[in-house]
């Protein structure tokens, strides 16, 4: 009986009904942050929501009793785990805030999809490249804005007369954000 419900739920088949529900649902709780569509068709929203939960659910129990204490040596299927405990506690009340959670299911097409798995795993073993990566940008940030400071901390002090507003007005021009206001600035105050 195990393996044939193993057989199931690795199936093609299954999966590709799997990422339906899950796409179906997050359109759904996509539909109801509009307010037009969420008023006239609340009810219907909710029970396709309520439905897909239970549909991820009987996947879950369905894993967990053909896989057994395989089920827990597999990170993807903790992550599912993970997904729906989150999608079963209740929104009520203080925990409100919760509802807004649900439409973390959707990143459960990361671990349905073996194309986006791969994709996923490939960034997790890159890690440690980038982090050296985002202290070497720390670094040269850093000695970028020493470098703002003793250069234009006298034409501009508001925008590098001191270290943290150097970083903060690089970062600024990095980013493409008001780098045309900050460049007026130090042309006319130079």
């Amino acid at each position: 009986m195990r393996e044939r419900v193993h057989a199931v739920v690795t199936s093609r088949r299954f999966q590709q009904l799997i990422v339906v529900v899950i796409l179906v649902n997050a359109a759904t709780l996509g539909l109801e942050t509009v307010p037009a569509i969420a008023a006239g068709h609340e009810a219907t929203l909710k029970v396709i929501d309520h439905a897909a939960l239970y549909v991820f659910v009987a996947e879950l129990l369905a894993k967990i009793y053909a896989e057994r204490s395989r089920f827990l040596r597999d990170p993807w299927n903790i992550f599912d785990a993970l997904i729906v405990a989150i999608a079963l506690v209740p929104s009520t009340g203080g925990l409100s805030v919760l509802r807004s959670l649900r439409i973390l299911r959707a990143l459960r097409l990361l671990s349905v999809v073996p194309s986006l798995r791969r994709v996923v795993s490939a960034l997790l073993r890159a890690m440690p490249g980038m982090s050296s990566i985002v202290v070497l940008l720390g670094l040269v940030l850093y000695v970028a804005g020493v470098m703002a400071t003793k250069l234009y901390g006298g034409a501009a002090p508001e925008r590098f007369g001191s270290l943290p507003a150097s970083l903060f007005t690089l970062f600024q021009t990095m980013t493409g954000d008001d780098w045309g206001n900050i460049a007026r600035h130090v042309y006319r105050s130079g």
